[in-house]
C-alpha cells in the first residue's frame, strides 16, 4: 500500500513553516479578499488539521471509518468561525498552524494501513492535508503578490483528489475558503 501523501504532507508542511517562520504580524492582518486576513486564513488550515485529527483518533477508537458529510455545511461552519478566527493573535496562530500540522501529519503517518485503505477509498484528501494547505497557501500568496487572481476559486485549482474543482464547481454558496475540509 502507497504511503505517498506522507511524503506530500511534508512537503506542504515545510512550505507552511517557512511562510509563518518569515510572515509580520502586519501581514498576518492584511486582508486577502472576502473579509479574510492571512492570519484568518492560517487559523482555518489549523481548525481543520485539527478536526481532521480529532477524526483520525475517532476512526482509530472505533476502527470504523466514518467520514462525515462536511460538503453540506463547510461554508457554514468557516463564515461561523471566521470571527473568531480573525481575533486571535498573530503569535498564537503561527504557532498553532504549525502544531496542528505537525499532530495531523504525525497521526495520518501513523495510522495502521486497514484504516488508511479506508480512508483512502472513502475520501484522499482527508490523509493527503497537503492540498489544503497548497491551495490556501497559493491564494494567499496571489493575494500579497496583489494578483489579478488572487480571489479564490476564480480559476479551477489543480487538485486530483478533488475531481469536482477540475470543473471549476463549489461545493455551496459563494465564500472564501468554502474547500476547507
Amino acid at each position: 500500500m502507497s504511503r505517498s501523501y506522507v511524503a506530500e504532507n511534508d512537503a506542504a508542511r515545510a512550505r507552511l513553516k517557512a511562510f509563518v517562520r518569515g510572515v509580520s504580524d502586519g501581514t498576518m492582518a492584511r486582508a486577502i479578499g472576502h473579509g479574510w486576513t492571512v492570519g484568518a486564513a492560517l487559523a482555518h488550515l489549523a481548525f481543520w488539521d485539527r478536526l481532521w485529527l480529532a477524526k483520525f483518533d475517532e476512526f482509530e477508537r472505533t476502527g470504523a471509518v466514518r467520514i462525515p458529510p462536511v460538503e453540506g455545511f463547510v461554508n457554514g461552519m468557516n463564515d461561523g468561525m471566521r470571527p473568531w478566527w480573525l481575533s486571535i493573535a498573530p503569535g498564537e496562530v503561527r504557532h498553532e498552524v504549525v502544531a496542528a500540522a505537525e499532530a495531523v501529519d504525525g497521526k495520518a503517518e501513523s495510522l495502521p494501513d486497514g484504516l488508511v485503505e479506508a480512508i483512502l477509498s472513502a475520501r484522499p484528501r482527508t490523509l493527503v492535508r497537503a492540498v489544503h494547505r497548497r491551495q490556501h497557501l497559493d491564494e494567499i500568496d496571489r493575494a500579497l503578490a496583489g494578483s489579478v487572481d488572487a480571489q479564490p476559486h476564480r480559476k479551477a485549482p489543480s487538485d486530483p483528489y478533488r475531481p469536482d474543482l477540475a470543473t471549476g464547481a463549489r461545493p455551496g454558496p459563494k465564500s472564501y475558503l468554502s474547500t476547507g475540509w
